[in-house]
């Protein structure tokens, strides 16, 4: 309890702010002499990083802007906000609570990350308990400039960490390239690699080497390195520390807890308001239904489309693991209504406190991605095979003869169907440049007026940024 509550304290100090500008936490409120002194200090203050990393995806925000900004789903309640409706209907504003949100949860989680990596190296304590610290720093900070970058294009780049109200002020806060940023996210990545041990950590919600390696190559993905890629990917794959688990199922309910398949996860617990509200988001706002403990209600907010219904193929058992069309209700009718199953804690007493992990990384993500690095350089035989991996644990037939064009629309169904409700999907088309493509196709289809103009691949930067100094914090084009 005693370690929970310095936990709980380090959060609340570095998560306040007395300049609101860009969110950055102060961290010269947490004095050098009375902190960051020995190995628990930094221990404890690593337990924080990864707390406020955690953020990101327990409130959804993320999903949000990744899946309910896409094909993959949409909104069932009769009342949603006007955040939420906003995220459905491509119309995304500067003043998105969700946009705001995974802004500020990026950033709160770069500035405890500084507060670690700039002073560890003057403690005196294990060399290798100490790299280890800060290559789990370096990563969690690359991760989180990762999502930035990729979501809202130009970001703030700061690595310091500041003593005092007057060094927050004269630092340099304005928007920086994306160039500029992937130099950081590379450079932290490549240090973290070099830090952190060898030995594969069993606790998947801590990163190791090989989770770097697996980050690493999709960064270098998303920035069509496609030889980096694979080769960081394909020592992921040789040291054979990871495998697909035979059981789909098994990947999204209750005990997924360092799996085989994990690469680096996300933890939740229920009965201590540390849960995830997944159990609510994906599942049908229908007040008779009794697909859950007590005849619980979902909300209906992010729930699978038509479109997405239909993209599995004939006999592919993923569907029946992640989506259903069949509502159970009180007297044993049923009633029609998609909804998602991956994730939902159907154990659960209380629908915004799910226990089920959340896995932003997974092997079959790693096979998955090189089988598109290996087809972008022309090796597309070389490629199938990886494909193909995931496709029979689906119970799926092997892909053959395919060319390189036919290898991306093939790579693009499966991706979509494997991650659902993952928050990969916005990223996948905006990587292969076919966001507008398919986005706008599906919204045709609906006949719906919605459209993804080219500005709209990246998302606004929080208004709230822009009007407290609008000097150096320009918003991006069309917003």
């Amino acid at each position: 309890m005693k370690k929970q509550l310095i936990v709980l304290l380090l959060f609340i100090l570095t998560a306040t702010s007395c300049k609101d500008f860009l969110s950055l936490s102060p961290e010269y409120q947490i004095s050098d002499q009375t902190f960051f002194k020995n190995q628990n200090d930094f221990e404890t203050a690593l337990t924080g990083v990864y707390s406020t990393f955690r953020g990101l995806f327990s409130g959804s925000a993320v999903l949000y802007m990744t899946e309910l900004a896409t094909d993959n789903t949409e909104i069932q309640w009769s009342s949603p906000s006007t955040d939420e409706m906003q995220m459905d209907q491509n119309a995304v504003t500067s003043t998105n609570g969700f946009v705001r949100s995974v802004w500020n949860s990026c950033l709160y989680t770069i500035s405890q990350s500084n507060g670690i990596i700039n002073r560890i190296d003057a403690a005196t304590f294990d060399q290798t308990v100490k790299d280890r610290i800060k290559g789990e720093a370096k990563f969690l900070r690359a991760y989180s400039y990762f999502y930035l970058v990729r979501l809202y294009g130009n970001v703030p780049i700061v690595t310091q960490t500041f003593s005092s109200p007057e060094q927050v002020a004269s630092a340099d806060m304005a928007l920086k390239s994306k160039e500029e940023a992937y130099k950081v996210i590379l450079a932290d990545l490549a240090e973290a690699e070099t830090l952190l041990p060898a030995t594969l950590n069993t606790d998947k919600t801590k990163a190791s080497r090989l989770t770097v390696k697996a980050l690493l190559g999709k960064v270098h993905l998303t920035l069509k390195s496609y030889d980096l890629a694979a080769t960081k990917l394909k020592e992921v794959i040789d040291a054979k520390s990871y495998g697909l688990v035979a059981d789909y199922k098994t990947l999204f309910t209750n005990g997924n807890n360092n799996l085989t398949e994990s690469i680096f996860e996300i933890e939740y617990v229920s009965g201590r308001s540390m849960g995830n509200n997944y159990s609510s988001l994906f599942t049908p706002a229908i007040t008779s239904m009794a697909i859950f403990t007590n005849n619980l209600q979902g909300s209906g907010r992010i729930v699978p489309t038509l479109d997405l219904a239909k993209a599995y193929e004939a006999g592919d058992v993923r569907k029946a693991l992640s989506v259903s069309d069949s509502v159970l209700l009180i007297g044993g009718k049923k009633s029609y209504s998609r909804y998602g199953l991956k994730f939902v804690d159907f154990k659960a007493i209380d629908l915004s406190d799910g226990s089920i992990t959340f896995m932003p990384l997974r092997y079959a993500d790693v096979l998955l991605m090189y089988a598109e690095a290996l087809n972008e350089q022309g090796k597309t035989a070389e490629a199938l095979p990886y494909i193909n991996l995931v496709r029979t644990r689906s119970k799926l037939p092997d892909l053959t003869g395919l060319n390189q064009a036919a290898l991306r629309i093939a790579l693009e169904k499966e991706r979509r169907v494997e991650f659902l409700y993952e928050g990969q999907r916005w990223f996948d088309l905006v990587r292969t440049g076919r966001a507008q493509t398919v986005l706008n196709a599906h919204y045709e289809s609906l006949k719906l007026s919605f459209k993804v103009d080219d500005f709209e691949l990246i998302f606004p930067i929080p208004q709230n940024e822009v009007d407290l100094n609008p000097s150096v914090v320009k918003q991006n084009t069309g917003y």
